[in-house]
């Protein structure tokens, strides 16, 4: 209470109000990916921060610049056990990269000052706990502390050699990109390395943010199924990883591989993430001899794109029609999952957009995440592709964009099931599902009402079972401001 009446004594800070704590941790998420600076949160003890853990899980995968502030007891009051006494620490340790428990009062300032600083340059989720007893306490005077940001890290030598030896030695390469190397001008580098020595563009299958649309390199996604993401890197020899992971398999299945790149293939780390990715760019071409003006192929709108104008909605429909008809500087946040499968391919050549999308595979971020990079970029229209089972996760998320007036167009695809998990029961080998395990994946026995619960939430809504409701639809929230739903019944 004390750190909320002291909000008023900082009217510059802008502060947004979740209903759920999982909606403050992908709003901070969504905010940070677009502003390029950490969002604050801020929770209560450890139940509070439990609650934020998903969307926390999914920042940190993201590398995502994030300072958690999570209150605690009073420390002389820790020793009664009272009922939210909890393990803050332990908690916050698995899902943080930086973590400390402010000690005494005058630690407040550096203490801060460090967590800032954690943020920023890992970059990553720094988790700072705040006992009542120091919130409310008197500090000695004092001077603020400046932030003093460690150089950003460079790759060594070594590494640049090795991918520059890889690149010329006329086996089948890719570099693996992901973090920074995803934005426009270090794809532009990556695509001039590209064009000159054939190697391939890729991306691991869940990044924090790309840029891309006409004018841009194009990088494909290692498909998040195994099959696919077998056939999709078989032809590799050598993957440089450029702020990347491994490739892998989301999940362990029965008969089937972990590592997604073929037997015999070489995988080698030219950077890391927090690593300076464009500039290890522009050195591993400068080290290939590459000059800056060399062709860089990027996706060109030559022509129209198409889109189905009639009929039963279909996913594949859906995600034909935004690709060709979103406007130019849209951010897609994607947490369709099963639903827009089609999306990334179809809209490689369409109007310029930011694609954020889930990363660590804990649902319930779409809306969330949709709010902060509206908050983040007041001026650009955010379209959030939403799959049904993942929307109820967060749906509070709806009221902080009503509340906020958010410009962000909802895009509910209602299949009424969680469709990904009927996938994953065939992935292990069960074809049949009974009774039991229908009720289980199934979202029906009442099915959801999304009209009554977004306006419920204050975000005006419209229904499309038709391809000629949904063009009408998407439309209209194209032309006007405000937060909109269209739920696409498929």
């Amino acid at each position: 209470m004390h750190f909320c009446a002291a909000l008023d004594r900082k009217p510059q800070m802008r502060c947004v109000l979740g209903l759920f704590e999982g909606v403050v941790t992908g709003a901070a998420d969504g905010y940070a990916r677009m502003a390029g600076k950490p969002a604050a949160t801020l929770l209560h003890t450890g139940p509070g921060l439990a609650n934020g853990l998903a969307n926390i899980h999914n920042a940190k995968r993201a590398r995502t610049p994030m300072i958690n502030i999570v209150g605690d007891h009073a420390s002389y009051h820790l020793q009664y056990d009272a009922p939210l006494t909890s393990d803050i620490e332990g908690l916050a340790r698995p899902m943080s990269h930086w973590v400390k428990n402010i000690e005494t009062v005058d630690d407040i300032v550096s203490d801060a000052n460090a967590a800032y600083i954690a943020a920023v340059a890992t970059p990553g989720i720094a988790t700072l706990i705040l006992p009542a007893d120091i919130a409310w306490g008197d500090a000695a005077a004092g001077t603020a502390v400046r932030s003093m940001m460690p150089p950003v890290p460079s790759p060594s030598a070594f590494a640049i050699a090795q991918a520059v030896r890889a690149l010329r030695s006329g086996r089948r390469v890719a570099l693996h990109l992901s973090g920074s190397a995803l934005r426009a001008d270090a794809l532009r580098v990556a695509g001039r390395i590209a064009a000159a020595t054939g190697a391939r563009l890729t991306a691991q299958n869940a990044n924090g943010r790309i840029e891309r649309g006409a004018g841009r390199v194009v990088v494909e996604k290692v498909p998040y199924a195994v099959e696919p993401a077998l056939e999709f890197l078989k032809d590799i020899d050598i993957l440089i990883r450029v702020g990347s992971a491994d490739p892998v398999a989301f999940f362990g299945y029965p008969g089937k591989p972990s590592r997604l790149t073929r037997e015999g293939c070489e995988i080698m780390e030219m950077a890391v993430q927090g690593c300076d990715l464009l500039g290890a760019l522009q050195w591993l071409a400068e080290e290939l001899g590459i000059p800056a003006s060399a062709h860089i192929p990027v996706a060109e709108r030559t022509e129209p794109l198409m889109w189905p104008r009639s009929g039963r909605l279909t996913d594949g429909a859906i995600a034909a029609i935004v690709a060709a008809r979103m406007p130019e500087n849209a951010i897609i946040c994607d947490e369709s999952l099963t639903s827009a499968v089609e999306f990334y391919s179809l809209s490689k050549a369409s109007a310029p957009h930011d694609y954020l999308q889930i990363t660590g595979g804990a649902i319930g971020i779409g809306t969330p995440l949709a709010a902060g990079a509206a908050v983040a970029c007041p001026d650009r229209k955010v379209i959030g592709l939403q799959a049904d089972g993942s929307a109820m996760y967060t749906i509070q998320g709806l009221w902080t964009q009503a509340r906020e007036n958010l410009d962000v167009v909802t895009i509910l695809f209602n299949n009424g099931s969680y469709k990904i998990l009927h996938g994953e029961m065939r992935n292990v080998g069960v074809e049949d599902f009974g009774r039991n395990a229908k009720r289980m994946l199934n979202l029906d026995e009442p099915g959801l009402d999304w009209l009554a619960l977004s306006k419920g939430l204050g975000v005006e809504a419209g229904r499309a079972t038709t391809i000629e409701e949904f063009s009408r639809l998407f439309e209209g929230a194209m032309s006007r401001r405000g937060p909109y739903l269209i739920e696409a019944v498929i």
